[in-house]
């Protein structure tokens, strides 16, 4: 096995959502890894990028909303110019729920969730798969959700949007073999995020650690390290899966 913190050496990664939460520690460890971290985020990822420098990795950061197709030409264009191709994508761009019964939720709200956490996937990858072919270690990774195995009540639109991008993945992991290209889906369950606390409070993760076979918190770093895993040479033959990472909150 290729020692870690090497594996990904000199290999070009974009990272979706990368300014904060999950995204943010998926570009801290493909950077520790040795990739060079292209971040698309509509927020500022400035921070991130700093981070990675000072660390001694190499990053630039990009604004981009995934829900945008010119701001995604526009980004990608410039990740053209500036790297010529890209080995690793991570779609982690996405919006969370609250929780409410799913015949409170209006039209619109539905289709937001849908028009960034697949349809957003779903135009970024085919924006930025023409600089994957040309990669001798494609790597596609789509943070999906458990909630998507598992129906969670009160979080439709947020449900159904992250089922279409893991369902994506597998047509995907079909079509993109013939290039030697993984695609694969990874499921956190849930995480002290800023986005997750804005919608749980303490008492609702203890309850979560309490039904997981390891009685610990899930962190973004313990996502991070299966990105960065299915990202390597070491998963090369693992394509169209989802992986969930929860502690063993959920068994299938």
């Amino acid at each position: 096995m290729a020692n870690p913190a090497q594996r990904l050496g000199e290999r070009i990664a974009v990272v979706s959502g990368g300014a904060s939460g999950i995204g943010r520690a998926i570009a801290l460890r493909l950077a520790a890894e040795g990739a060079i971290v292209e971040i698309l985020d509509q927020n500022d990822a400035g921070p991130t990028c700093a981070e990675i420098a000072e660390a001694g990795g190499t990053a630039a950061c990009g604004v981009c909303d995934v829900a945008d197709d010119a701001q995604i030409d526009a980004a990608v264009e410039a990740l053209r110019a500036r790297r010529g191709r890209v080995d690793i994508l991570v779609n982690s761009a996405g919006i969370l729920t609250d929780r409410r019964p799913w015949r409170s939720r209006t039209r619109e709200e539905i289709e937001r969730f849908v028009k960034i956490n697949y349809v957003g996937v779903f135009a970024l990858t085919k924006a930025i798969y023409p600089l994957i072919t040309s990669s001798r270690h494609g790597r596609i990774v789509v943070v999906g959700s458990r909630t998507a195995l598992m129906g969670n009540p009160g979080m439709s639109g947020y449900v159904e949007s992250k089922a279409a991008a893991m369902g994506f993945v597998r047509v995907l992991a079909r079509e993109a073999g013939e290039h030697a290209i993984t695609v694969n889906a990874v499921a956190p369950g849930m995480i002290a995020t800023p986005g997750t606390r804005a919608n749980s409070d303490e008492a609702a993760f203890d309850r979560m650690v309490g039904i997981q076979a390891i009685k610990r918190r899930v962190t973004p770093e313990h996502v991070a390290a299966l990105v960065a895993f299915l990202a390597s040479d070491d998963a090369e033959m693992i394509t169209g899966q989802t992986i969930v990472c929860d502690g063993g909150g959920y068994l299938h």
